[in-house]
């Protein structure tokens, strides 16, 4: 029997609960192709999971969405891809998990190719955040060059690639971060950082044409009232309210609740913003695979700037 190694729990809980074991290694049915990792990044919906089960139940499981590496074996059917082919992209989010190990098996369409310019820590990194914030951005919201675009969190994993995807497509950029932060915003192309801790966002920024929610609750209906007549806020934190959505009625805009979905397009588009320097992963950490439950306590202080990333060697 062909093993491998994988990070697994048997309970939920805290980072301790997670642990290396050896499972046996998955063969690529019909239009999946089994990929060799190199990284995976860890995001909030990992420790999440691992806390509370989730979407995915009780233990156990391996965790891990994004993934970046080489083809090993193709399944039958499999034309666009050949053993050796580096990869990158988002397995099938919530129940196509399983990248925090050393070998995945992917559908077909939930890959492309990795850019030659991006090592594997990158291509590892971007796709459930850059996923997340251009399937917001593009299919939500319609983000056309010139407008004005709110982005909450700007500073942290899905924030700073959507500043980065809001500016290739020529839009004005307000983030919110503590001030401490503001610098890295610009950096990454904001045009107009806003301390949350010090402002009322809410109160200060007004005509706005899209509103990235990264933050749920009560920020989703808050948000209503920084648009413009026929502007949208898109919120990635699926659950609330029947509130956020009778406001929007009231004010005479949109809301939109939504979880990311595994996409070729979206990740060829991703691989082109990537592959010519224009969107690029801030790395807050890397740990090889072993040391996941480190990363996972990094991740829970919810301070990062940028992704956690496990390497596979």
């Amino acid at each position: 029997m062909n093993t491998m190694r994988a990070i697994s729990q048997d309970v939920l809980g805290g980072p301790g609960v997670l642990r290396e074991v050896r499972v046996e290694r998955p063969e690529p049915g019909p239009n999946q192709v089994l990929v060799r990792v190199r990284a995976a990044g860890v995001n909030p919906t990992d420790w999440k999971h691992r806390a509370t089960g989730g979407f995915l139940g009780r233990p156990p499981f391996v965790l891990g969405w994004d993934v970046s590496g080489e083809v090993v074996e193709t399944g039958i059917g499999v034309a666009a891809f050949t053993p050796g082919d580096e990869v990158f992209g988002m397995l099938p989010y919530p129940y196509g998990h399983g990248s925090h190990a050393e070998y995945v098996i992917a559908p077909v369409r939930a890959l492309t190719h990795k850019p030659a310019s991006i090592d594997h820590t990158q291509a590892g990194a971007l796709p459930l955040v850059s996923l997340t914030a251009w399937q917001a951005l593009t299919e939500h919201a319609d983000l056309k060059p010139g407008q004005r675009v709110l982005i909450h969190a700007a500073a942290g994993g899905v924030g700073h690639v959507a500043v980065q995807i809001a500016k290739a497509r020529g839009a004005y950029v307000i983030g919110t971060a503590s001030a401490g932060k503001h610098d890295f915003l610009r950096e990454i192309g904001v045009d107009e950082p806003v301390d949350y801790r010090t402002t009322e966002v809410t109160e200060a920024v007004r005509d706005v044409d899209v509103v990235l929610d990264t933050l749920g609750g009560d920020t989703s209906v808050a948000s209503l009232k920084v648009l413009r007549p026929g502007g949208v806020v898109v919120s990635i934190l699926p659950g609330g309210s029947r509130e956020f959505y009778d406001e929007a009625e009231r004010l005479g805009v949109r809301a939109v609740r939504m979880l990311v979905d595994a996409d070729r397009a979206g990740m060829e588009a991703i691989a082109e913003l990537a592959g010519s320097g224009k969107l690029k992963a801030t790395i807050a950490g890397t740990f090889p695979l072993a040391d996941a439950a480190k990363a996972h306590e990094v991740g829970d202080t919810g301070r990062t700037t940028g992704k956690l990333v496990l390497l596979v060697d």
